[in-house]
C-alpha cells in the first residue's frame, strides 16, 4: 500500500543559555519517568484514503535545572490551517528548527506537553493567548497572582484566558504531566491596561513571543 512520502523527523532545537530559568537547556532525551510520547501525523495516499504519514519521537527542552520539559507537539502558523501539499507541516518544521518558538505561535496554535518534576514550580507568567491546559498524569496546581489556588486532578483542564498564573507540582515524589493547546487571541485590555506577554523570572530562558505588539 502505497503511503505517502515520509515526513522529516523532528529535528533538535537550538536553544541559548539562560541565567534566570536555569543553568542549562537543552533538547534531547525525556528527563521524567513518565510514558514516552510520540506524535503520529495522518494524511491521504494517492487514492485519497486517511493514512497515517509518519510518527515522531518526543523531542524534549529542559528547563530549571532539568525539573520541567517542554515538547512541541505540532504548531501552526494560520487560521483556519492550509493542509494542501503539507503546508502545515512544512511550516512547523521551519517554526520549530528556526529555535524562536515562543509559548504562543503568532496567528496560530501551539500543541505541548509538559512535564513537572515533584515539588516543583514554574515561574509566573502570562500570555496573549487562549489556552485549554489538560492534566493528563498526575496532580497539578494552578496559582494565579491574586492568591488563588486550584489543585486539578487527570482528566482536568484549565481554560486560561490570559491571566498571570503559574503551575506547581504538589507532589513530593511523582512526576506531573499537562498537555496544553495555546491559540492566538485579539489584545486584552483590563482596567484600561494592556494585559502584556510576561515570563517572570524566565524571561531570558524562553523566546517572548511576539504576538503582544
Amino acid at each position: 500500500m502505497h503511503r505517502g512520502p515520509e515526513i522529516e523527523r523532528q529535528r533538535p532545537l537550538e536553544v541559548r543559555p539562560t541565567r534566570c530559568l536555569t543553568t542549562m537547556i537543552k533538547s534531547g532525551p525525556q528527563i521524567s519517568d513518565l510514558p514516552s510520547i510520540t506524535t503520529y501525523l495522518t494524511g491521504h495516499d494517492d487514492s485519497g484514503k486517511a493514512i497515517v504519514e509518519a510518527s515522531r519521537p518526543a523531542n524534549w527542552t529542559v528547563y530549571d535545572n532539568k525539573e520541567m520539559a517542554f515538547n512541541v507537539a505540532y504548531t501552526t502558523s494560520q487560521f483556519p490551517a492550509n493542509l494542501n501539499d503539507n503546508a502545515d507541516i512544512k511550516t512547523y518544521d521551519k517554526v520549530l528548527s528556526s529555535g524562536k518558538l515562543g509559548l504562543v505561535n503568532p496567528h496560530g496554535t501551539v500543541c505541548r506537553t509538559v512535564d513537572f518534576a515533584p515539588g516543583f514550580e514554574c515561574m509566573m507568567h502570562r500570555t496573549q493567548s487562549l489556552d485549554y491546559g489538560i492534566v493528563i498524569q498526575g496532580e497539578i496546581e494552578l496559582v494565579l497572582d491574586s492568591g488563588e489556588r486550584q489543585l486539578m486532578g487527570p482528566g482536568d483542564i484549565a481554560v486560561q484566558r490570559a491571566t498571570m498564573h503559574s503551575w506547581k507540582n504538589p507532589s513530593s515524589d511523582k512526576w506531573a504531566r499537562m498537555t496544553f493547546v495555546l491559540q492566538d487571541c485579539e489584545k486584552l485590555v483590563v482596567g484600561g491596561e494592556v494585559m502584556k506577554e510576561d515570563h517572570g523570572r524566565g524571561t531570558d530562558g524562553l523566546p517572548m513571543s511576539g504576538n503582544d505588539s
